[in-house]
């Protein structure tokens, strides 16, 4: 039975669960404060409607100049960063950057949710009341009018219309040819180089607890769980929520507490707008983030499972198929259906 289906008693005893469900996620975002150690906290600049960037990374010097570029140019005014424990400079390089506050933590990724118990904290403490973005570094937000419009600009039509969170489809790119075989550099646009996507093949389903959309398909259900597509990666995410200290993510940013926040697609009505996640996984280190994180383990829900996945990424497939639609810009997505304008003109 979804949630959407209960009786009156029931509904009452499952929306009292979620409460509680809720609270426990914020009493354990509250232990795991104690495993982070400010290295640069600049947060004395935050101002009201500043918007705000959340991000867990660890060794992502390759991406983070365009990283930092593609938000600055978006509008987002200041970055709050956990590293986790890298040792390629990624660190470094963020504790000179004058928007950057940034905290480290040599924990495991894993048993902190992935990364969202560390950002949870931050958020509890800078976030409440600020548009809040959350992204991983192999992530670029694109939106509708994204190059002729702010970010800004999207948060206050979002208030405007009462909305309180902006919800995205998490898009891999990929190149033409043996994943590592191209040459990428720190700066490069990566859509550049990752410049292919799956323009169809995209399934929804609605969760039956949370009641988010569930999102699957593309290239990795495409070349690595054909034989399983309900294992594949989930791909839709509410990434851009407009913070108050009572708000959770659940998994990721695929699912929020309190549920309400989930309701950022509209397929039927089209009355919403939604972005997409311009996914840069698949830059040339790749195979040796893969080989890594086989010894690691950092990034396995399904050891046995997500094992096969990272072992077939180290051999540099090629990902590319005859139906792979070349990237051009953010209106081509909105032509294809794969983000909506809504109401938003």
């Amino acid at each position: 039975m979804t949630a959407t289906h209960r009786g009156p008693v029931s509904a009452a005893i499952f929306a009292y669960r979620m409460r509680w469900k809720r609270r426990r996620f914020l009493f354990r975002i509250w232990r795991k404060r104690r495993q982070l150690i400010s290295v640069r906290n600049r947060t004395t600049v935050i101002r009201p409607r500043m918007i705000l960037c959340f991000a867990t990374m660890r060794n992502e010097m390759l991406r983070l100049p365009h990283f930092l570029a593609h938000y600055r140019k978006l509008g987002v005014a200041h970055f709050l960063i956990v590293d986790n424990g890298s040792n390629d400079g990624t660190a470094e390089y963020l504790t000179e950057q004058p928007d950057v506050s940034l905290w480290t933590t040599p924990h495991a990724y894993r048993l902190a949710r992935f990364g969202m118990d560390w950002v949870g904290w931050l958020q509890w403490q800078y976030g409440h009341g600020h548009w809040c973005l959350t992204v991983d570094a192999d992530e670029l937000l694109v939106y509708p009018h994204c190059q002729e419009r702010t970010i800004t600009a999207l948060t206050d039509w979002l208030d405007r219309q009462g909305l309180s969170s902006f919800g995205a489809l998490m898009l891999d790119l990929y190149p033409k040819g043996p994943l590592g075989a191209g040459r990428y550099e720190a700066g490069d646009d990566p859509t550049k180089l990752l410049c292919w996507f799956d323009a169809a093949n995209y399934r929804h389903r609605q969760h039956p607890v949370y009641d988010n959309c569930w999102t699957q398909g593309g290239v990795r259900e495409r070349v690595f769980f054909a034989d399983e597509p309900r294992n594949a990666p989930t791909l839709s995410k509410t990434p851009l929520v407009k913070w108050h200290w009572r708000h959770v993510y659940v998994s990721s940013t695929h699912q929020m507490l309190p549920r309400g926040l989930n309701h950022v697609f509209d397929h039927e009505g089209d009355s919403k707008p939604t972005g997409v996640l311009l996914h840069t996984k698949f830059l040339p280190n790749i195979l040796g983030k893969s080989a890594e994180e086989l010894t690691r383990r950092q990034h396995f829900e399904n050891s046995d499972l997500y094992e096969s996945y990272h072992q077939r990424l180290s051999t540099g497939p090629d990902l590319w198929c005859p139906e792979s639609q070349r990237y051009e810009n953010p209106a081509q997505l909105i032509a294809l259906g794969l983000m909506s304008k809504g109401r938003w003109v």
